[in-house]
Order: C-alpha cells, then structure tokens, then sequence
C-alpha cells in the first residue's frame, strides 16, 4: 500500500507527519534536493527540513537526481525508508527526471517497494498528474531554459496540489494567473496552506490540518 504525505512547507507540519508514519526514529530519509538546485540561494529551507525531522528521529541524507542514471538512482535509493522532494522549481525538477529517465523508477519505489513519499512544495507538485499548475507568465523567460518533452508529473496521485494558499507571497500569482488558468473541470485541485498536508494511503487520502 503506497503511503504519500503531500505539503507546502513540510518543516512545519514534520511532527504529525511522524506520528502518522509510526516508529520513525531510525528511518532513512533520503532529501531529494533537485529541485532548489536551479536556484541554490534559496536553499535555507533544507536546512528547516533536517531539524524539524532529525528532531522526529529520521537519518536524514542528501541526495540529487541529478547526472546519474536510472539504474543507479534505484540502487541508490532502494536503501532508503524515505523519499522527501523538497521545494524549489518543479520545472527543473521535473527536467531531472526526464534527463534521467527515472519517473517510473521513482513510482515502483512508492507504489511496488514501499517507500514513503513526502513531497515539500514542489515535491508535493511534481508528484501529481501535471505540472503546467505552476507555471507563471512572469518567469517566461526563465522557463525557456528547460528542455520538457512534456509537463506531466509522476502520476502518484490523481490530483494537483497549489501550494501555500493563504501566504501574502504567492497571493498575487494565483489570482493574476494560476486560478483563472485552471478553472476547469479536466483538473482535480487541492488548495493546501502551510499548516496542513495530504494523507494518502493506498487510493484514499485526506487533509489533515495542523495547529500553528
């Protein structure tokens, strides 16, 4: 049974996160940190993401898609309890891993080998049907750099997740573009806030919210 926990800023809610997952002091975590490497500036979050969850008892490791082979990404992480994608940039994320060659890779892990998924912002994103979610006119630019086949995203979920709802930073991309680009029936959204993340166990899931 897959077992997935989807979040906007996964520091914040690490505490429940553990006590949903059980007997966690000892797992092996490997920190997905792909996607910030596009912008490594903005890196302060991962240093958030180890304490809240070294203090939950993981064994926590860095790890990057980045240049290596599918073959070796399963070795690799085949020795792990725990995937966690951070955030950062799901376009780049998402190159990575078709660089790689490594999407189905990653959903045996989950959905075959029994891992557990946390997905953190652009994690949480990437792990859904499609990624076009996030794209924001204001970074045109920027987004000509990646190389996509095409957006769609793992598939570990049947939904798409926007992140961050409720936070002053991202009001103005989603009412100026994000809600009106995906008012449509084709796509199933969940809007979540910082303080809560998505539950999926095996093909039921739920939003627990977190006291701040």
């Amino acid at each position: 049974m897959k077992r997935i926990f989807l979040t906007s800023s996964a520091h914040k809610v690490a505490r429940n996160i553990a006590r949903d997952i059980g007997n966690a002091r000892g797992m092996k975590l490997a920190l997905i940190n792909t996607p910030i490497e596009f912008n490594i500036r903005e890196a302060d979050f991962l240093d958030k993401y180890k304490v809240a969850f070294k203090k939950e008892g993981f064994v926590i490791s860095d790890y990057t898609i980045s240049s290596k082979s599918s073959g070796q990404i399963k070795e690799d992480l085949l020795g792990y309890d725990v995937i966690f994608v951070s955030g950062g940039n799901p376009f780049y994320m998402l190159q990575k891993i078709q660089e790689t060659h490594s999407a189905k890779v990653l959903r045996d892990l989950i959905e075959k080998e029994g891992k557990i998924y946390i997905g953190s912002s652009a994690g949480a994103i990437v792990a859904g049907p499609n990624i076009y979610c996030s794209y924001r006119p204001d970074l045109e630019r920027e987004y000509e750099g990646f190389k996509l086949s095409n957006y769609t995203g793992l598939g570990l979920v049947d939904f798409i997740v926007f992140p961050h709802w409720g936070d002053d930073e991202v009001k103005k991309t989603y009412f100026d573009f994000r809600l009106s680009h995906y008012f449509t029936e084709k796509n199933k959204i969940i809007l979540l806030t910082n303080y809560q993340y998505i539950k999926v166990e095996g093909n039921t899931y739920k939003i627990i919210d977190v006291k701040n």
